[in-house]
């Protein structure tokens, strides 16, 4: 469980660890996940201490870097260096030795010893064509320093290197070497969100049109009338005796209402449908 979710949920990780500490402290493989659990959550003292317990258990030297890089955690670069320099490196096998090299070099970055950090990351591992699993970590740690000691060209070609190297996408190289070569990433959500905003612009331009247009309708005395003539005959009951109408001040609209049939009682109909009382 510790192992599943390392990376995904360090802290629920850590959480399962002390649970099998309190199970199981005795075997060596759970000392080891607690260790890398702590690292995880930066809790580099407790890290140490379940590394050193696991490595007494088995007699393996194998933890050597990662608790050599704890000490740089806990702001102690010199002990890093000098584990560097202890017979336990030369138990490692090729992957441990790249690995203490990577420490070293980050501790001498820590001392602000950036021309020492470079040398010490160069090493026939390092100069190898062949792609081992610790090839782009080491071509990314060794452009990166190349980088903060100012030679912008050679970190540039580390960096491309890198990227041959990182198949599976461990390092950001790309962006860093984007970033070498002044390419700048355009947000395309921003890009879509800057549209709508015109298109919103454009639609309040429209509607600024319109009311102007309604304004100058608004103006037109014939608008105006039938307007006038239309609230005349919505409010219109032709069981209200006591209503007058006042369309005839305004606008003459009997001119308006279309005589469907000669015959006066339909015509009469038209008439009252159309909200005009016959008052003759």
């Amino acid at each position: 469980m510790v192992a599943r979710l390392i990376d995904e949920d360090p802290e629920q990780a850590y959480a399962y660890s002390r649970i099998a500490l309190r199970l199981a402290s005795r075997v060596a493989a759970v000392r080891e996940a607690a260790g890398f659990a702590a690292y995880a959550n930066q809790k580099y003292a407790e890290a140490i201490a379940e590394f050193r317990a696991a490595k007494r258990m088995t007699g393996s030297v194998e933890l050597w870097p990662v608790i050599a890089d704890c000490e740089r955690g806990l702001g102690r670069p010199e002990r890093a260096l000098a584990m560097a320099g202890e017979p336990e490196v030369q138990k490692l096998d090729k992957a441990g030795q790249v690995e203490m090299r990577l420490v070293a070099a980050g501790a001498r970055r820590d001392m602000d010893q950036l021309d020492a950090a470079i040398v010490t990351l160069q090493s026939p591992e390092l100069a190898s064509n062949s792609v081992q699993p610790w090839t782009a970590r080491l071509r990314y740690a060794y452009a990166d320093a190349l980088l903060a000691a100012g030679r912008e060209d050679e970190a540039r070609e580390w960096f491309a290197k890198t990227l041959e190297a990182d198949k599976e996408g461990a390092t950001d190289a790309s962006d860093r070497l984007a970033e070498l070569d002044g390419v700048e990433f355009v947000d395309a959500s921003a890009d879509d969100a800057d549209v709508d905003a015109d298109v919103d612009g454009d639609t309040d331009v429209e509607d600024e049109f319109d009311d102007e247009d309604e304004d100058e309708d608004d103006d037109d005395p014939e608008v105006v009338a039938a307007e006038r003539a239309s609230d005349q005959a919505e409010y219109y009951d032709e069981d209200d005796d006591e209503y007058e109408g006042d369309v005839a001040a305004d606008v003459d609209v009997t001119d308006e209402i279309v005589v469907l049939d000669e015959d006066d009682d339909r015509q009469d109909d038209g008439r009252r449908e159309a909200g005009v009382r016959d008052d003759g």
